[in-house]
């Protein structure tokens, strides 16, 4: 039995809120269970130095998390001077996946910035941002259509993450914090609408395991994510 109480192939109840701040171009506030993350999609007409004059465009992202997402109180990384190993590895995973469902050519010489902050934190908290982010994403996209700004969709497909991993020797989907903690083995899954994978980070805890171990979180990620790809159609409506 699962700390939660769910099945091992069960998601938390999974919400998506859009329009959750006023000022950004796309922004949204999901949840996975008690984990929340609010996504704001931010256009600007700047790029990066080696990207101006290129005729195309750049989306990245950004996370952190605030200082009491957890049980207790964790220091601002800003108080500290410099971001910790973790954030800047999330936030180049978020940035690496929404790139992976974007034409940069469509896009044309605009940046969007996915900034993903964690509001409470529950295990998860990578896979909800990335989810999340691309409904920011969505949102800012639809605003530059709508205005002329760009003329074609660049957006490819939708791309979401959920954690699976090996609990007490069984498979089980959407780990939450006391499920992580404990794990034998986790794995974060960001996967493609259609079947592409985009990345996947893979790793034995407590124990190894075998090709089908493996295999076996990938199918639950593929059921996990089916959900959440439901779940952000509702949200856009």
């Amino acid at each position: 039995m699962r700390p939660s109480g769910r099945a091992p192939d069960e998601m938390r109840p999974i919400s998506i809120e859009t329009g959750y701040t006023k000022h950004a171009e796309g922004s949204c506030l999901i949840s996975f269970g008690d984990t929340k993350v609010l996504c704001t999609a931010s256009v600007e007409d700047r790029l990066p130095p080696w990207l101006r004059g290129k005729g195309q465009g750049w989306v990245t992202g950004e996370y952190s998390m605030l200082p009491r997402a957890t049980h207790t109180r964790g220091s601002r990384e800003a108080a500290r001077g410099k971001q910790s190993g973790r954030t800047q590895e999330i936030q180049r995973l978020i940035g690496r996946s929404l790139r992976a469902v974007v034409d940069m050519k469509a896009l044309g010489e605009h940046q969007i910035t996915l900034d993903c902050d964690v509001i409470q934190a529950d295990g998860g908290t990578r896979t909800a941002s990335i989810s999340g982010a691309w409904v920011a994403l969505r949102l800012a996209v639809n605003g530059l259509l709508k205005s002329g700004a760009i003329a074609s969709d660049p957006i490819t497909a939708k791309i979401a993450a959920v954690s699976c991993g090996i609990y007490n020797g069984t498979p089980v989907l959407d780990l939450d914090y006391d499920e992580d903690s404990s794990a034998d083995a986790d794995a974060n899954f960001v996967l493609i609408e259609g079947g592409q994978i985009a990345e996947v980070q893979a790793t034995a805890e407590g124990a190894t395991y075998d090709e089908e171990g493996l295999m076996r979180l990938l199918r639950l990620a593929q059921m996990g994510c089916a959900d959440i790809f439901k779940a952000q159609d509702k949200a856009i409506g």
